[in-house]
């Protein structure tokens, strides 16, 4: 281990076997973040304790919180935030923003395919079983051609550096992928805290993002609308992400609604009003597919709006993201990226894929079984860090556990290398000190008809426990504001 000397610094222990992104191989401080290190250690750490606080307090007054749920019970909490950013270089930046768009566009064209030709199929490059299996394809999604042909309006692609320098995909979601909305919270509270640091720096603005995702909804508006009537509608105020559903609305100038607000008639979409009815035509919606229509999904769901479905396939609301694209960001079919890639766009990935074994091929079985301790096991159709098990922290006995669970069911595990995610100086309250923590980046893409947008920032998204590799707020994970420097 290593010290550095700084005043803020002087206790951080830097492990050399592991990608610390503010040092290189020699221990000095990387040219991007040199005038950085230098202005936080202007500050003692008690000058520092003083900013942290201000900045919870403000996230708890903006009511920036969300909710962990376990067997036990379901607790509100504020979400952590880490005041030293990362900083991310134009060169770097563009890898990655170039990286997401391909994925998202050849994700949205295989979309297209599995419910309509099913070429790539038909032509054996991704089997029918992987596809017909998954708990997330909709059989009522088949045929149906979304307005503007765009199936996962907003996409979360989730990007780590490795050892090797390099940056790799560990996931891609597509459902209803959440945190941008931290991303900007993050970067009001530093911007608060220490605007003198910030303003040293030439850094892409993330507060754009709300008119730039409403500008691309309005692209697929519902033919034979002029100015499109957008809405956000949420499961409710008790749900994890509600924070992100009412500050999106707010900052996009749209109402944000529960499906009690809304009525369909005639295959079209209503919004109840103290001056009547309003047509609705597109729809951001942060409730899952099976709760968006009880006549159509569960019939129980109160959460939904009866006939929603209907007038979607109609063709007279649009729904972002579409119903079923929760099918290609399963993770088996992650393990297909770089096929997927090269068959709609004729293109090699900008970004690789972390090495992925899937159960359900018995080779691939038989490696992960004798080789679980070495190993991360992933649920395909899980999120929020839910289900993961990282074999080097497991006993013999949840070994034996793990390898039942995956024999019964190898259609719904994943496997991949404990890969070393780069690590950046955390502050950790406990110790009042910065520490080495593993941090990853989820990034969001906005696709449109003919345009996209790639929010210049993300979510670097913080382990908070030492050693941890699961950076997931619901598993106790913190946030820092991401600088993407301007050329």
């Amino acid at each position: 281990m290593e010290t550095t000397e700084n005043q803020m610094f002087s206790s951080y222990q830097r492990n050399p076997e592991l990608f610390d992104e503010i040092y290189d191989k020699d221990g000095k401080i990387m040219s991007v973040y040199s005038e950085l290190f230098d202005l936080y250690g202007e500050h003692s750490i008690k000058d520092y304790v003083k900013l942290n606080d201000k900045a919870k307090a403000s996230f708890f007054n903006q009511g920036i919180t969300f909710q962990v749920y376990d067997k036990k019970e379901t607790r509100e909490k504020i979400f952590p935030f880490d005041l030293f950013p990362r900083i991310i270089d134009p060169q770097e930046w563009d890898i990655i923003e170039r990286g997401a768009i391909q994925r998202s566009k050849a994700l949205n064209l295989f979309l297209w395919d599995i419910y309509h030709d099913k070429k790539i199929i038909k032509q054996g490059i991704v089997p029918m079983d992987l596809i017909s299996s998954s708990a997330n394809y909709l059989d009522q999604m088949v045929g149906v051609d979304p307005p503007g042909g765009i199936y996962n309006h907003i996409s979360g692609t989730d990007v780590i550096k490795h050892k090797d320098g390099k940056y790799y995909v560990l996931e891609d979601n597509i459902r209803c992928p959440s945190g941008v909305s931290y991303v900007i919270c993050n970067r009001t509270a530093l911007k608060r805290a220490l605007f003198g640091v910030f303003n040293h720096y030439k850094t892409h603005t993330v507060t754009n993002y709300a008119e730039n995702l409403l500008d691309l909804l309005e692209t697929v508006k519902p033919k034979g609308v002029d100015v499109p009537n957008v809405v956000v509608i949420t499961p409710g105020m008790f749900n994890s992400a509600f924070y992100e559903h009412s500050y999106l609305a707010k900052t996009m100038g749209v109402e944000l609604v529960e499906g009690r607000d809304l009525f369909v008639e005639n295959d079209f979409v209503y919004m109840k009003t103290i001056r009547g009815p309003e047509k609705v035509d597109v729809i951001y919606r942060r409730i899952d597919d099976a709760f968006i229509d009880p006549l159509e999904f569960k019939p129980d769901s109160s959460l939904g709006v009866p006939g929603l479905f209907a007038a979607y396939k109609k063709g007279n609301v649009t729904l972002a993201n579409a119903p079923g694209t929760g099918v290609a960001d399963d993770k088996a079919v992650y393990t297909y990226m770089p096929q997927i890639i090269k068959y709609y766009l004729n293109e090699e990935p900008i970004l690789n894929n972390v090495h992925t074994y899937h159960c359900s091929r018995p080779d691939e079985l038989k490696y992960v079984l004798e080789h679980i301790h070495e190993l991360v096991i992933k649920p395909v159709d899980e999120a929020g860090g839910y289900g993961i098990s990282i074999g080097n922290r497991l006993t013999k006995e949840e070994i034996e556990v793990v390898k039942n669970q995956i024999k019964e069911t190898p259609r719904k595990y994943v496997a991949q290398p404990i890969l070393s995610l780069s690590v950046h100086p955390t502050y950790i309250e406990d110790t009042e000190s910065f520490e080495q923590r593993h941090v990853d980046l989820r990034t969001f893409t906005v696709l449109g008809k003919d345009r996209e947008f790639v929010l210049k920032g993300g979510l670097t998204r913080v382990a908070l426990k030492r050693g941890n590799l699961i950076v997931n707020s619901s598993q106790g994970g913190g946030s820092k504001d991401t600088w993407v420097l301007k050329k």
